[in-house]
């Protein structure tokens, strides 16, 4: 018999510069995941919220998805692959958005190794920095941002436990 570990982010030593992570899956965004996001973080502007007003009144013409329900989707996609085990997230250096999404696109996000430094002042991590990528399902750059985070090195990262004990 065999026990697995799924895989949740990467030691300073398994990324290297210029790797891409496809992230899986996707996210279709609907209209409640939208108005549910605006209303917890009080973005009560009417282009997310009101279909009549974007209609009406916005080179849109129709609602658009609030920018930072898309970063934090493209950013949570991210951490399976990234930044599920590092110390922190250091900073975000960009953030655009390239186009707007609307209710009922999906959106997939890649992510591309910029730069592995080893800590000078603590020999049992680094700083990794990377860009990445959200898209929608026609293939359109809908987000972009970088940022750096700080990793452990393999040898010393934090074990995986659980709060109990099994004998399967």
């Amino acid at each position: 018999m065999a026990v697995h570990e799924r895989p949740f982010g990467r030691a300073l030593e398994d990324f290297a510069v210029g790797d891409v992570y496809r992230h899986w899956p996707g996210k279709t965004v609907t209209e409640y995941d939208d108005h549910l996001f605006c209303m917890i973080t009080m973005n009560h502007h009417p282009l997310h919220t009101d279909a009549w007003y974007a209609e009406n009144d916005t080179p849109q013409g129709r609602n658009v998805v609030v920018g930072n329900l898309v970063y934090s989707l493209v950013l949570g996609m991210s951490v399976p692959d990234v930044s599920g085990s590092c110390i922190a997230n250091l900073e975000v250096e960009s953030l655009q958005h390239k186009s707007p999404t609307y209710h009922g696109d999906t959106i997939y996000a890649e992510t591309r190794v910029l730069d592995v430094k080893e800590s000078r002042s603590k020999p049992d991590r680094g700083v990794v920095t990377v860009e990445t990528k959200g898209f929608n399902q026609r293939g359109e750059e809908v987000c972009y941002f970088r940022r750096k985070l700080l990793a452990w090195k393999k040898d010393s990262l934090p074990a995986r436990r659980r709060p109990y004990e099994t004998d399967f």
